[in-house]
């Protein structure tokens, strides 16, 4: 029957075959990432834009499903920003801003949040953005444990752990294989994912070892990570909220010592004055 066609009519015929076949691929990757518009598969695939694993989103559309997970954590789950002294947010992002300029990600941009809550815990979610809760500044001794705090969770980001565990949990929930991925459902996964679901082992240990070197590029004591795990560990009652969602601190605490044995920074004292520190977050 394809003699019956003209030149035209075949030209179009041939279009939609590799139409066709672009949707068949798209489908076969699993899972789409979500957009900026709310276009449908069939408009993207039209418009040449091609559709990616999460694992391997561009850095912009990280950012901007970063900035609407942020929007969502302190709309709906309570996560408020410290807001009455102006310079303990300053402070905490002039750390956060140096670790960001020597970590494996320099190029996306960083938001370093204080959040009022007496717990000690930090945590990140995508696209450069990390939360420091009040209670981890005051049971941090010195900048240089802060800072590996700090670190850690932007080794998160640098890992790219958040998407990762996003993916997983994407197939997990039965999200992968749909035509198109509603960007809300995306949205409330990552908050779920930045609040209540600890990362891997594997993880962890990434996170770890990039924070340490992210410090030690920056000039600070690697041996404050070290001395703050040790400190959370030697603490009585229920373990920190910090460690209670991080496991294994002390096969971490070897990990770091051993890294830091390897003498690679010679940053010796930097971030260590206890003085200097309390006199930085006097007011909190």
């Amino acid at each position: 029957m394809f003699s019956f066609l003209t030149s035209h009519s075949k030209s179009l015929w041939r279009r939609g075959l590799y139409a066709l076949m672009a949707f068949v691929m798209a489908i076969g990757i699993g899972l789409a990432t979500p957009t900026p518009s709310h276009a449908s598969l069939f408009d993207l695939i039209f418009q040449g834009i091609r559709y990616v694993q999460l694992a391997n989103l561009s850095d912009r559309d990280e950012v901007n499903l970063g900035t609407q997970i942020d929007r969502q954590l302190k709309a709906r789950q309570g996560v408020r920003v410290y807001n009455r002294n102006a310079d303990i947010n300053a402070y905490v992002n002039e750390i956060g801003q140096r670790l960001a300029a020597s970590s494996d990600r320099p190029q996306i941009p960083y938001t370093f949040q204080v959040v009022d809550n007496n717990s000690v815990n930090a945590f990140a979610t995508m696209g450069g953005f990390v939360y420091i809760q009040t209670g981890l500044i005051r049971a941090a001794r010195n900048e240089a444990e802060l800072a590996g705090v700090m670190a850690h969770e932007i080794g998160h980001i640098t890992g790219r752990h958040a998407l990762q565990q996003m993916r997983q949990a994407a197939l997990a929930s039965g999200i992968a294989g749909a035509l198109r991925v509603n960007q809300d459902t995306l949205v409330n996964l990552g908050v779920q994912l930045a609040l209540q679901l600890p990362n891997s082992r594997e993880a962890e240990h990434d996170a770890d070892r990039r924070g340490f070197h992210n410090m030690g590029r920056a000039g600070y004591d690697t041996t404050g990570f070290i001395t703050f795990m040790q400190q959370l560990e030697r603490r009585g009652g229920s373990p920190p909220e910090f460690l209670s969602t991080h496991p294994n601190p002390g096969n971490r605490v070897n990990n770091l010592q051993s890294m830091h044995n390897a003498g690679e920074y010679d940053n010796a004292g930097y971030g260590t004055d206890e003085a200097a520190y309390q006199a930085r977050i006097r007011g909190l």
